[in-house]
């Protein structure tokens, strides 16, 4: 008789748990963010016809708006950005300050649709890189460097966050200036993608250069 409850116990409690299963299922991990940019290590062929594919994908669902991530041939000024055809919403500016045989910082500065806002955004990235703590006297010296010559207007946009239809995407594209456009979805939400622009100094494959030189 005391096994029997024994095992009536164990019953009962399996039952339970299974119940509570049913009732209260697992739910699956939903995905939070997209990107958009090269995979480090990836191919910049297979890049550009991602992103190719991605703008054409877009062009079937004409009138609706998408993110978009331009990256450019070489780096660029504000007045170049100002210039991209298709009238496109600039919404991020990434800058890079190149310097030969040195890892510069990336510096994204949200940009308003107000046109001063995207005038001065090379200013508050030099405020920003100025204020950051750096953990090395020599990421000190890079940032101080990139600051000064990002607060003299240098060109040194690598690429800008946009938003706008496949007709306005498919315009920017065609700007000699242009590498490429990658495009997101239009279901995407701002501020849920990451943004990681296809560099001018990735020719064949999207990998760190050397960083053995004075900044």
């Amino acid at each position: 008789m005391r096994r029997a409850l024994s095992w009536a116990a164990v019953a009962v409690l399996v039952l339970a748990v299974l119940v509570a299963g049913w009732l209260s299922p697992v739910r699956p991990a939903s995905v939070r963010s997209d990107g958009l940019g090269p995979d480090s290590g990836e191919l910049v062929r297979d890049y550009l016809a991602r992103a190719d594919e991605s703008l054409t994908e877009a062009e079937r669902e004409p009138g609706t708006e998408h993110w978009g991530l331009i990256s450019f041939e070489r780096e660029v000024s504000v007045d170049d950005v100002a210039a991209l055809p298709g009238d496109l919403r600039i919404a991020q500016v990434l800058f890079r300050v190149p310097i030969d045989r040195v890892q510069t910082p990336l510096v994204p500065v949200a940009v308003s649709a107000h046109p001063e806002a995207l005038r001065s955004a090379a200013r508050v990235a030099a405020g920003r890189l100025r204020l950051q703590a750096s953990g090395t006297d020599r990421a000190a010296q890079i940032a101080a460097a990139s600051a000064d010559r990002l607060a003299a207007g240098c060109a040194c946009i690598v690429g800008v966050a946009v938003r706008g239809t496949p007709a306005q995407l498919r315009a920017a594209a065609g700007d000699p200036g242009v590498r490429t456009v990658e495009v997101l979805p239009s279901d995407a939400v701002a501020g849920r993608f990451s943004l990681n622009p296809l560099l001018p100094e990735h020719v064949e494959s999207v990998v760190p250069g050397p960083d053995d030189a004075e900044p």
